[in-house]
């Protein structure tokens, strides 16, 4: 595989992936998986290896775009009345129904290529309007007829079993589970935690979902190249039911790729967070999964997010205006690793500490009321 430039790209897929990239192009490196989910990866074949393709048909038609299915939909019956029609006129024209009016006829009607064409249609869509049909004077014209109906059947099957399959996609389900648009870092019992959101948009709940969590690391090498490391992140609580929103938790502990990144830090470090959730729709009972990537631009520190989950008097209320929004909290801006260094272990000598953050107003959240007034204590010092 070459870049545009033609410069060699050396892909290792055994134990990491290696990508050489040119002085020029740093600031242009692309990113392992998109905002949405997708990977921009294109595989490229040698000529003459179409075969497994073509060995599960089935799947290479599932994940063929809609507007090729229709064009492929179309021409498979047009083409069969074409092809069959043909057959129709070959056996009329030997048989001699063309040329001689008075002949007992194999097909009625059917005495050129026109008539034989709309036989084959309402056969094989099986109309039957009444004024063409089968007689028993051709043998030869009563086997294609009846290769015909069961090609027709074989062909409504296939089709309308990609079309089914298409429109029950797993990527369509998807679609209506998501992340929080970004990832805050705040104080859970004392540690600091990267937390993010998940929710299902649709009333049916998930059942037997499972989050995971990956770190995508950048490392450059002396002679230019960049090595892509990744390594798990462990996560409380993976098994879920998505009845509710669910904020999923990875405590910056001794151990976590993230212990000795500071906000500041963060900013400066190349890694990306891929994160997926796959599970089960109790709808369907097909397996799902969605993913998203943070960047370090995307997760903000000192913030956390909006409880968005009222009590009703019969049931739960979940205001999804409020999940991607979130609130500034005092939190110390050190490192996972600083902080739990220079702690102090008496309670109450934190509030007093000039470890936390100064809380700033920001267009795209929401001031905390609770927290204001602590907050402009701790800008003023």
């Amino acid at each position: 595989m070459s870049t545009e430039r033609g410069e060699q790209v050396t892909v290792d897929t055994h134990y990491t992936t290696i990508h050489t990239l040119g002085l020029q192009n740093e600031s242009r490196r692309l990113r392992y998986m998109q905002k949405d989910g997708r990977f921009p990866v294109v595989f490229q074949k040698a000529p003459g290896e179409w075969s497994p393709y073509f060995m599960d048909i089935f799947t290479t038609l599932v994940e063929t775009r809609w507007r090729v299915m229709f064009l492929i939909f179309s021409l498979s019956y047009i083409l069969s009345w074409l092809f069959f029609g043909l057959c129709y006129w070959l056996i009329a024209y030997v048989h001699g129904d063309v040329d001689d009016v008075n002949n007992a006829p194999c097909v009625e009607n059917v005495r050129g290529f026109t008539g034989a064409f709309m036989f084959s249609m309402e056969t094989q869509a099986t109309i039957g309007y009444g004024f063409r049909g089968m007689t028993e004077n051709c043998m030869v014209a009563i086997v294609v007829v009846t290769v015909q109906d069961v090609f027709s059947c074989l062909l409504d099957t296939i089709v309308i079993g990609i079309v089914v399959a298409k429109m029950a996609s797993a990527r369509k389900r998807a679609q209506t589970v998501g992340f929080s648009s970004c990832a805050v870092v705040n104080l859970r019992d004392g540690v600091l935690c990267l937390s993010w959101r998940l929710g299902d948009l649709r009333g049916n709940h998930i059942l037997d979902g499972v989050v995971r969590a990956m770190l995508v690391r950048y490392v450059k090498q002396p002679l230019g190249s960049i090595v892509m490391l990744y390594q798990d992140l462990d996560i409380q609580n993976r098994d879920i039911v998505l009845a509710t929103p669910a904020t999923i938790i990875h405590k910056l502990e001794p151990g976590s790729p993230l212990y000795s990144l500071g906000p500041e830090d963060l900013l400066k470090d190349d890694f990306e967070l891929v994160v997926s959730f796959t599970y089960t729709g109790d709808s369907t009972g097909m397996l799902h999964q969605t993913r998203i990537c943070y960047m370090p631009t995307d997760i903000r520190w000192g913030q956390c997010f909006q409880d968005m989950i009222k009590v009703g008097k019969k049931r739960y209320k979940v205001d999804y205006a409020l999940f991607n929004n979130t609130t500034w909290v005092s939190v110390p801006m050190l490192s996972a690793e600083e902080y739990d260094r220079g702690r102090n272990p008496v309670e109450g000598s934190q509030s007093q500490s000039p470890l936390f953050a100064s809380v700033k107003r920001n267009k795209h959240t929401d001031m905390n009321p609770d927290v204001l007034e602590e907050a402009m204590q701790h800008t003023c010092l």
